[in-house]
């Protein structure tokens, strides 16, 4: 995923990502699976939904 990443970055502006890019991200889609998971179990599903992401 860190590839993809990178690749994504450097297609839309050019720029170059650093790897110390990836803890920051990785916490950030942590956190948005976190509210997923609990907009889902609101819901009373056991399925994350794309909607489940804000």
């Amino acid at each position: 995923m860190v590839t993809k990443v990178k690749n994504y970055v450097r297609a839309r502006s050019g720029f170059n990502t650093s790897d110390r890019v990836v803890v920051p991200l990785s916490e950030a889609v942590r956190e948005l699976c976190l509210r997923a998971i609990e907009k889902a179990r609101a819901e009373g599903r056991k399925t994350v939904l794309d909607r489940d992401f804000d």
